[in-house]
C-alpha cells in the first residue's frame, strides 16, 4: 500500500488507495469528454469514485497547483503501478469539484513500458476555482468533502448525478434541470481536513430503491446478499434526511444544512450537496 505523511503532501489528498482497473479510468475519461456545455454549466456530473480512495490521512488545504506538491506528492501521481490509478482517479476528481471547465491541473507520468502520458485534468462544478492559487478555509473544506463523498460509487462505475446546494456553482433554482433529475437520492456532508475527518451521507426513504437500480448505494447503502447493509467506506450512512437535514430547499431542491458530526445539531455552517437522480 503507498502511504504518504500528511508532512510531505502538498496541495491534495492521494494516499492509501486500493483496487483500481484501467477500463473503469478509460471509461470516466470518455464519459468526462462527452458531458456536453450545459451539462457542466448545470454541474451535472459523473461519478465513479472508488470509497477507498477517500482516506484523509494525508490531506492538506494548500494550493491546488502543480508547483505546490512536493517530490513526493509528485511521485503518487506519477506511480506507473495500482496505487498511481487510483491516485491520478481522486485527483481528476479533486479538479473536478473544485475547478471551473476553464481551469485544470497538468503533468505526466510514464508507465511500466516507458510510455510517457500526458494528463491533463478540467474542472466541472467549479465549486472553489480559486483553489488554485490560495489554501482552502473552513466552508470550502466542507464543500470539496461533500463533492468527493457524493461522487463516491461502490461499484466503481459512472452514473450522473445532479448536484445541487447553496453555491451559485450547484444553486438549480429556475433550471430545466430540476425537471428532468427528479428522483432524490439523499445528501452528503462532512470534512476531510478536520482533525478528525468525517464523512455523513443520508438517503431518502422512498427512493432507495430507485438509487440502488441506477448503481448509486453509498447514500441508501449496499444490500449484500445476506441482506446486511454496507456503506461506501468511511461514509457514515445517518439514516432518513428527514431526520437528520433541515427542510428541503423546494425553489433549489438541497438541504440546507444536516446534522453536524461533532455537535449532533443542524448549523448553518454545515455545507451540504443534495444529489437527484434521473
Amino acid at each position: 500500500m503507498y502511504r504518504i505523511s500528511i508532512a510531505d503532501f502538498a496541495a491534495l489528498l492521494l494516499v492509501s488507495l486500493v483496487g483500481c482497473v484501467a477500463v473503469q479510468e478509460e471509461e470516466e475519461d470518455s464519459l468526462g469528454v462527452a458531458l456536453s456545455a450545459l451539462e457542466f454549466v448545470n454541474a451535472l456530473n459523473p461519478n465513479a469514485l472508488n470509497p477507498n480512495a477517500l482516506n484523509p490521512n494525508a490531506l492538506n488545504p494548500n494550493a491546488l497547483n502543480p508547483n505546490a506538491l512536493s517530490p513526493a506528492a509528485l511521485s503518487a501521481i506519477r506511480d506507473p503501478g495500482a496505487a498511481g490509478d487510483l491516485s491520478r482517479q481522486l485527483l481528476s476528481y479533486v479538479v473536478g469539484c473544485a475547478f471551473l471547465p476553464a481551469q485544470s491541473f497538468s503533468f505526466s507520468w510514464t508507465d511500466g513500458s516507458g510510455t510517457v502520458h500526458n494528463e491533463e485534468y478540467r474542472g466541472i462544478i467549479g465549486l472553489v476555482p480559486d483553489w488554485s492559487t490560495k489554501p482552502l478555509g473552513l466552508m470550502d473544506q466542507q464543500w470539496i468533502s461533500a463533492c468527493l463523498a457524493s461522487r463516491t460509487n461502490w461499484y466503481g462505475v459512472s452514473v450522473t448525478i445532479s448536484s445541487r446546494g447553496t453555491p451559485s456553482a450547484i444553486d438549480k433554482t429556475g433550471t430545466l434541470e430540476l425537471t428532468t433529475y427528479t428522483h432524490l437520492e439523499g445528501a452528503f456532508w462532512g470534512n476531510l481536513f478536520a482533525p478528525s475527518p468525517y464523512l455523513n451521507a443520508c438517503y431518502d426513504e422512498a427512493n432507495r430503491g430507485h438509487s440502488r437500480s441506477l448503481l448509486r448505494d453509498c447514500a441508501a447503502g449496499h444490500l449484500t446478499s445476506g441482506g446486511a447493509v454496507q456503506q461506501c467506506g468511511m461514509l457514515s450512512i445517518r439514516g432518513s434526511c428527514a431526520a437528520y437535514c433541515q427542510q428541503l430547499n423546494t425553489n433549489g431542491m438541497y438541504y440546507p444544512s444536516c446534522v453536524n458530526n461533532l455537535t449532533g445539531i443542524p448549523e448553518s455552517t454545515t455545507r451540504v450537496i443534495t444529489v437527484f437522480l434521473p
